[in-house]
C-alpha cells in the first residue's frame, strides 16, 4: 500500500531544511511513498523543493504587517483564497496526514486537512511557540517540539521531543579536518571565527562587523565572515583593505560543513535551525537573537542555550558596540570555548528526521 504525505511550510531555509529532511526520512523507510510540498507562492521553498527532487504547490499566502495595518486587508484576501486553494489540494492528492513545519503555507494547509478528517502533525522548532502552531495544535495528533517545557503552549500528551532535523552534509566532514583548512587557505594552527547570518544576511551582525572591521581584521585570528545576498556589496566596500588570506568576506558559504569543521567559535543569530545544527557539532556560539520574528522567539531560544551555559547571548540593540569585543575576548578563552562545547552538546537532539519520520507513520498506520 502507498502513502501520500502532504508537508507544508517554508519561507527560510530554517523551515525548508527540517522539511526536506522529514521528507527524504519517509522515503528511506517507504520509498514508494508519494510526498507533495506545500508552499507561499514567491518564497524560497517554490525553489528549493523541486531542486530537492519534489513536487511542489504555492499558496497566495503572506504574514500579517504589524505596522502598516491596512496593508493586512491583501493578506486576509490571501488568507481566504490559500484555504480555498488548500482545500482543493487536498481533495485532490488525499493524503494520509498533513505535516506543518511552520511558515506561511502551514496554517491553511493544517486548518484545511483537518477539516477534511485529515490527521495532522506539527513540527514546532522554537522554544516559544508561535500563535499559529498554538491554534493549529487542537486538532494535531501529534507535537513533534526541539524544547523541554513545551506543555505551556500545548496539550502535554500530544507532545514528543524530537529535536529539529537539520542538514545531515555537515556531520559528513570531521572536526578540523585538513581538507577543511585547504579550502579556505587557512592555517590549522591558528583559531577560526566563523561569522554567519543565514543565507539573507543579518543587518546588525554585518554592521557590528564593520564598525569594528581594524580590530577584528588585525587579531591574531582567522575569519569567515558570510554576508548574506543583501548585504554583500556594501561589506566588500567597507572591507576591501581588510580583506586577506585570513580574513574572508562572502555572500554565501558553498560548503558550511567545511566551515563548521574548523570553526572554534561561531558567531550567528538564534533561528532554531541554526541552534540545532550548533548544539550537534558541540560549536561554542555567541548568538545575536533577531528582534524581527514573531514573539521575540529567537531571545527565548538563545535564553535556552544561555540558561545552561550553553552560549553567550548578546541583545541586538548592544551588539554593534558589545560583539567584536566578545567574540576577541572569548576565542582566546580555550577554558570557557571547551565548557561551551561540552554543554551545548548536552542539549543535542540526534536523529530527529526518523524519529519525526517513525511518528507520522505510526499515526497513518493506525488509521489504516
Amino acid at each position: 500500500m502507498s502513502y501520500k504525505y502532504i508537508i507544508s511550510g517554508g519561507g527560510t531555509g530554517g523551515h525548508i531544511f527540517p522539511a526536506l529532511s522529514i521528507a527524504n526520512a519517509l522515503k528511506v523507510i517507504q520509498p514508494d511513498a508519494e510526498i507533495l510540498f506545500v508552499g507561499a507562492l514567491g518564497r524560497m521553498e517554490m525553489e528549493r523543493v523541486p531542486a530537492a527532487g519534489y513536487s511542489i504547490e504555492g499558496l497566495p499566502v503572506s504574514g500579517f504587517d504589524r505596522k502598516n495595518l491596512f496593508k493586512n486587508i491583501k493578506v486576509l484576501i490571501n488568507l481566504i483564497n490559500s484555504l480555498i486553494k488548500a482545500r482543493r489540494i487536498i481533495r485532490k492528492f488525499r493524503p494520509d496526514i498533513a505535516i506543518g513545519v511552520g511558515g506561511y503555507a502551514s496554517a491553511p494547509t493544517l486548518r484545511a486537512a483537518a477539516a477534511l478528517g485529515i490527521p495532522t502533525l506539527i513540527q514546532e522548532q522554537n522554544s516559544y511557540a508561535g500563535i499559529t502552531n498554538k491554534l493549529l495544535a487542537k486538532n494535531a495528533s501529534r507535537i513533534c517540539v526541539a524544547y523541554q517545557g513545551m506543555e505551556r503552549f500545548f496539550p502535554k500528551e500530544k507532545i514528543m521531543l524530537t529535536g529539529n532535523p537539520v542538514r545531515q552534509d555537515l556531520f559528513q566532514v570531521l572536526p578540523k579536518a585538513n581538507a577543511a583548512y585547504d579550502f579556505f587557505g587557512f592555517d590549522p594552527t591558528k583559531k577560526t571565527i566563523l561569522v554567519v547570518g543565514g543565507s539573507l544576511g543579518a543587518r546588525t551582525i554585518n554592521q557590528s562587523i564593520i564598525a569594528h572591521l581594524p580590530r577584528l581584521a588585525n587579531a591574531d585570528v582567522q575569519v569567515i565572515w558570510q554576508t548574506g545576498k543583501f548585504y554583500i556589496q556594501d561589506a566588500t566596500s567597507k572591507a576591501k583593505d581588510y580583506v586577506s588570506s585570513k580574513f574572508i568576506v562572502t555572500d554565501f558559504v558553498s560548503r558550511m560543513d567545511y566551515a563548521y569543521s574548523i570553526a572554534d567559535l561561531v558567531v550567528s543569530r538564534a533561528g532554531a535551525s541554526s541552534i540545532s545544527e550548533l548544539c550537534l557539532l558541540a560549536k561554542p556560539v555567541i548568538l545575536v537573537p533577531s528582534p524581527n520574528v514573531a514573539e521575540d522567539h529567537q531571545t527565548q531560544n538563545a535564553l535556552a542555550l544561555v540558561n545552561k551555559q550553553a552560549a553567550v547571548m548578546i541583545k541586538d540593540v548592544d551588539a554593534k558596540e558589545q560583539l567584536v569585543d566578545a567574540t576577541l575576548a572569548l576565542i582566546q578563552d580555550e577554558e570557557r570555548l571547551k565548557e561551551m562545547s561540552g554543554n551545548i552538546l548536552q542539549l543535542a537532539e540526534k536523529d530527529s528526521a526518523q524519529r519525526i519520520a517513525n511518528e507520522i507513520i505510526s499515526i497513518v498506520s493506525q488509521r489504516k
